[in-house]
């Protein structure tokens, strides 16, 4: 149900200022895994201050990561470059836990799936299979793609209660254990614990201590709620909690028996995804994740500002550094606090305190255009003007859901676009800024124009800058369709150097606890088994601010652990995240969730099988409804699956492509 916000969109960054250096900053800093030992002494204080200015040169992009994508996105060619070794594994994630594992009462409508799902020898094995057989019919010739299946495993519901307390469930880790051990198919690992509940008991309890939850700077984050499912905004910033600690006897429990299974079985597992997805909150986590309304996000616990203060004194050997790079006049280290104001609403005691959407220094330029073009035509491209002076260009090829929705007469999703502008170093002023749509090569046609204020620290009234000519354009199509989202008319912006820093700082707290759970699987059966991430690319959703989630490092290479993303909409089809990877430094990477939101015959799903494959997929997931004897199963199903019962985003379209790549017998 998650990924009903994950409807994928894309933009290119055409940035203005200088970032020829940034494949070199990436290579320097976020990570302080991969942060450089001290140099010699006589280098240290230049080195520690150039670093840390490469680091807010980069954060400051607008979207941390998402700045050195959109310049990655200049190539159009991705090598094939991967560490797999045999094909790329399709391995959906069929619903068995609500329905088989974790079935209470017993299944009254069900007696024959009941009989195989529970008892001292029951598994989810039998309903994989019955799942699996309606997709690849029997008897038919090979597939390109060996089919496997994605074993979701819910760690905060692998407990019960007791007289004695919290205690693993070891009849439901059993029917687990033997889910893989009764299935000959290969599997990917899904060791599941996000903040979407899944009703289980423990959560309640946990939920109840605020040192699990994550903070604002208003405290600890309270229950949510996304589309009707309850939302628990879990802690990651420290590891010293009781949640983490379930998290990891869960594992260690589950582990515990698999590695007890004959070696054959123990090498069906391909693959292990950890936790699902890991990133910084929000509050109204369904409507949230834009750029409008006050900026809360976390993580601002008592350990976390420590934290900050210790980052900013491994990236400045002293205060006197510091204060030169934000222009401030801290005492000291502890003097720091992460930013947490807005200038416009609230009083400031030092102008380090502000942050919102921007406070980084970047601005989305974004919005949406239909012209009626064939679907075969090469996009069109948005033009950016600011003051006269030509800005960048962006093509118009991004998902926009909503705008479909509004417009279903439309017919196509990929009306969006989104260009970042850089306006770090850029003079305090009135600006204005015009966008022109490039239909056809030379030609421009108006869109609109939006006048903001970029503004010094002492709020000083701006002054209209001067003005060039703008380029000659023709009147605008009688079939266009545009509109500017961002930004705002008569909008003001502020750049406050301390913001990157926090948000870079945000993001190592993703990439260390994602090791640190990493290192528990690594003392198992498994730790030469590969591990992949499970996570969202918010930066390809123009309407998203991606420094809420501060996700960015954690899809840069991590070492050990590999990349697992995401991908809805133009991300699974297009070229767009093939561009976008092709510029990484991963040697391949797990597709854990999949769905290109519109119906596709057979001849396209199996080109873009095919691309995933040659730049690098190792396997690929997507949803799956659980199916016994060739009927549906019964539950809460998933918006997202791919079943022939499922009309939603073409999805029953999508399931009889696969099913005709995956029996090519069939005509």
């Amino acid at each position: 149900i998650h990924s009903t916000r994950t409807t994928a969109h894309f933009y290119t960054m055409n940035v203005e200022g200088d970032f020829g250096t940034l494949p070199y900053i990436r290579r320097l800093s976020v990570h302080s895994s991969q942060r450089h030992s001290p140099h010699h002494p006589a280098m240290n204080s230049c080195h520690a201050l150039c670093k840390t200015t490469l680091a807010i040169a980069l954060a400051a992009c607008g979207v941390l990561a998402a700045g050195v994508a959109g310049l990655m996105l200049l190539s159009d060619h991705f090598a094939e470059r991967a560490h797999r070794t045999g094909p790329m594994l399709l391995a959906p994630m069929i619903g068995v836990i609500d329905r088989c594992v974790m079935a209470r009462p017993p299944l009254q409508d069900l007696p024959d799936m009941q009989a195989a799902c529970v008892g001292p020898n029951g598994s989810a094995a039998a309903l994989v299979e019955s799942t699996l057989a309606a997709l690849q019919l029997p008897g038919s010739a090979s597939s390109p793609y060996p089919l496997g299946y994605t074993l979701p495993v819910p760690l905060l519901q692998l407990f019960r209660s007791s007289a004695h307390g919290w205690v693993i469930d070891h009849e439901v880790v059993g029917q687990l254990v033997r889910t893989v051990r009764d299935t000959h198919r290969p599997l990917i690992l899904y060791l599941f614990s996000t903040h979407f509940a899944t009703d289980a008991p423990l959560e309640k309890a946990l939920a109840s201590d605020p040192a699990n939850l994550a903070q604002t700077r208003d405290g600890p984050l309270a229950q949510g709620r996304y589309y009707g499912a309850a939302i628990h905004n879990w802690n990651f910033a420290s590891t010293q909690t009781e949640l983490t600690a379930r998290r990891v006897q869960a594992t260690q429990a589950l582990l515990e028996e698999i590695c007890r299974l004959p070696a054959k079985d123990i090498a069906k597992i391909k693959g292990v995804t950890l936790l699902g997805e890991l990133h910084h909150l929000f509050p109204d986590f369904e409507a949230g994740m834009g750029f409008a309304g006050p900026y809360r996000v976390t993580d601002y616990s008592p350990e976390s500002i420590a934290g900050f203060r210790q980052f900013l004194q491994q990236e400045f050997p002293s205060i006197g550094q510091l204060n030169r790079v934000l222009d401030a006049n801290y005492s000291s280290f502890d003097e720091v606090q992460p930013p947490s104001r807005d200038i416009r609403t609230e009083p400031l005691q030092r102008f380090t305190e502000h942050i919102d959407s921007f406070a980084q220094g970047s601005l989305p330029i974004a919005g949406w255009a239909y012209v009626g073009q064939d679907a075969d035509s090469p996009p069109p491209w948005v033009h950016i003007y600011r003051n006269g002076i030509f800005v960048g260009k962006t093509p118009v090829n991004q998902g926009r859901q909503d705008v479909l929705a509004a417009k279903p007469e439309f017919g196509n999703a990929n009306t969006g676009w989104r260009l970042d502008m850089d306006f770090r170093h850029l003079p305090t002023g009135l600006h204005r800024i015009d966008a022109f749509l490039e239909q056809k090569p030379g030609k421009l046609v108006p869109m609109g124009t939006r006048h903001i204020a970029l503004m010094d620290r002492q709020q000083t009234t701006p002054q209209p800058l001067p003005q060039k000519h703008l380029p000659t354009s023709a009147p605008a199509d009688v079939r266009l369709q545009a509109h500017i989202d961002l930004p705002a008319d008569q909008s003001a912006y502020y750049y406050n150097p301390l913001v990157p820093l926090w948000h870079a700082f945000r993001g190592q707290q993703v990439v260390e606890y994602l090791k640190f759970f990493d290192g528990v699987v690594n003392q198992s059966c498994l730790a030469d088994t590969p591990h992949y991430t499970h996570q969202i690319i918010p930066f390809t959703n123009p309407s998203w601010d991606a420094n809420k989630y501060a996700i960015q490092a954690s899809l840069q290479p991590m070492g050990g652990i590999r990349l697992g993303v995401s991908l809805y909409g133009d991300a699974a089809y297009g070229s767009t995240f093939s561009r976008w990877y092709a510029k990484t430094g991963h040697h391949g990477y797990g597709v854990t969730e999949f769905h290109p939101l519109k119906a596709m015959d057979t001849l396209a799903v199996r080109s873009m099988l095919k691309r995933h494959a040659a730049q690098g997929a190792e396997f690929l997931s997507f949803f799956l409804e659980p199916r016994w004897q060739g009927k549906l199963v019964a539950r809460n199903h998933n918006l997202f699956s791919l079943d022939p019962d499922n009309a939603q985003f073409g999805s029953d379209s999508l399931y009889q492509s696969m099913q005709k790549v995956m029996t090519p017998s069939q005509p």
